[in-house]
């Protein structure tokens, strides 16, 4: 019988231990992104929105709560693709690797750039979707993004082309370890955070949802 090798299956596992951290990641972005926008909304003088405008809304601000790991091809993105794995390898290297472009300002302006033209061109397939909303609910899920991982040891360039990686706190042994433990109590705060915030703001919510939308 033909021997199995050992080194086969912990490499299989360190591949599936790789992909979990990495979903776990994501998930933390995603809640992190929707808390920002709905901090942000509910903070600011309240305007009539369309229930389809608030839903494209929230699907932009999810995209962009992701869109800064488009530069490492096991981002969850790339695995829900057909052969994701590819283009994303080729993304990567076109911005420079991992945490470079995609995690700074000049990042975030050339996203904000692209996702105003893509609105633009998409907006006569959907008159009645406000593409202003829509494309501040994707910045702030960018932003939200570029803060969550300023909080980690690797820090992010955000003064690139200054080649100088920030984090917070300033002393990198107090950060975050992507997939560890800290993480996991960052992703419980913030769940507890959106329910007192819920909470707090429940009366401006259920007028929001009665009188704003449209």
């Amino acid at each position: 019988m033909p021997r199995t090798h050992p080194r086969k299956r912990c490499g299989g596992g360190a591949v599936s231990i790789h992909a979990t951290l990495s979903s776990m990641k994501a998930r933390t972005h995603d809640l992190a992104a929707v808390t920002a926008l709905g901090v942000i909304v509910l903070s600011q003088p309240s305007r009539a929105m369309s229930l389809g405008t608030i839903l494209v809304a929230l699907l932009a601000n999810q995209l962009g709560g992701i869109a800064p790991d488009i530069d490492q091809p096991i981002a969850p993105f790339w695995r829900n693709l057909p052969i994701g794995g590819f283009f994303g390898r080729i993304i990567g290297k076109m911005m420079g690797g991992h945490r470079f472009i995609t995690h700074s300002l000049l990042g975030l302006f050339l996203f904000g750039l692209g996702a105003s033209w893509l609105l633009a061109l998409l907006h006569p397939i959907m008159p009645t979707i406000d593409i202003g909303l829509v494309w501040w609910a994707f910045v702030i899920g960018m932003v939200s993004h570029l803060v969550m991982d300023t909080l980690t040891k690797e820090g992010v360039p955000w003064l690139l082309p200054i080649p100088i990686k920030f984090g917070f706190p300033p002393i990198k042994a107090m950060r975050i370890t992507t997939g560890k433990i800290g993480e996991g109590i960052l992703f419980v705060c913030l769940i507890l955070f959106d329910i007192v915030f819920c909470a707090v703001n429940y009366h401006t919510i259920l007028q929001f949802i009665h009188q704003r939308i449209v």
